[in-house]
């Protein structure tokens, strides 16, 4: 299969390398032509670069892992190349400035596409790079289903049809993961964190709930897996940005969860679900 990944940061391109392992061709398009290079792990050689977008419509499935703050502005530029490939959406997080979701980004920029899914779970990009073993939530409609197993043979995939709940886990985890790193250095101890850390995490799941997503899905590697890996350890950029700000540090690279908290709250407000926690944790961080 032929694969474009549009994105070439640490997560797009250890997606790449482990699509390139499974036997796929993949292309990865990048503004810059630049990719992602990892200590010890060798590029493959049905792997490549490129800042021609033109080349993605000569692709079979389309893997997008472009930040959620440039998911918007990179889809409208891709959809003059769009020819009805599946598409399937790797990027965790909500828009700065209208707060709306991948999923809801994808379907303003790409209308056209009828069959997309998404991809979620506990992964750091370098592990994945390296092979070490990983999985993920895979939510899908059916052509995208296929294709992902196809594309991503290396990676034990959980299926599911659940993409609104996939989806609040991913944007969840990274809030959740943000204010356990500010907690780590700020809280007054082991059990505020822990108090913080489950109440946080049950307004996300009430949201999610409100709007149709199954109780199941906050168990299952995209949930409870993704939170464990990304709220507990300060690889986690998410986590390493919450430590960050409460030692008064500027925050460095991309930290979707900033983002996905005030999107989160807001989406709360409009679907009438209460968040004290995530508006509490939101102002004591000044965001």
């Amino acid at each position: 299969m032929n694969v474009g990944i549009i994105g070439a940061g640490a997560w797009g391109t250890a997606l790449g390398v482990v699509a390139a392992r499974g036997g796929s061709d993949v292309v990865l398009w990048s503004y810059d032509g630049l990719y992602k290079e990892f200590d010890g792990v060798e590029m493959p050689s049905n792997l490549r670069v490129t800042k021609d977008m033109a080349e993605m419509g000569q692709m079979d499935a389309w893997l997008i892992v472009t930040p959620a703050a440039f998911f918007r502005e990179t889809m409208k530029k891709a959809r003059e190349f769009y020819a009805g490939q599946p598409i399937i959406i790797c990027t965790k997080g909500a828009e700065p400035e209208s707060c709306a979701f991948v999923s809801e980004m994808l379907k303003d920029a790409v209308p056209e596409c009828e069959d997309f899914g998404v991809l979620s779970g506990p992964q750091f990009a370098a592990e994945v790079a390296r092979g070490v073993p990983t999985g993920s939530t895979l939510a899908a409609m059916p052509r995208s289903r296929v294709a992902g197993h196809e594309i991503l043979n290396q990676l034990y995939l959980s299926d599911s049809d659940d993409i609104v709940g996939t989806e609040y886990c991913g944007i969840g985890k990274n809030a959740v993961a943000l204010i356990c790193g500010y907690n780590f250095v700020a809280a007054s101890g082991e059990n505020e964190r822990a108090m913080i850390f489950t109440r946080a995490w049950n307004e996300i799941v009430a949201m999610g709930k409100k709007l149709g997503a199954r109780a199941e899905t906050f168990l299952d590697l995209c949930g409870i897996g993704d939170l464990f890996l990304s709220a507990t350890s300060p690889t986690s950029r998410n986590f390493a940005g919450g430590m960050a700000i409460a030692r008064g540090e500027d925050v460095v690279g991309t930290v979707e969860g900033i983002s996905a908290l005030r999107g989160l709250i807001s989406r709360g407000q409009r679907i009438g679900v209460e968040t004290p926690v995530l508006k509490e944790m939101c102002e004591k961080m000044g965001l």
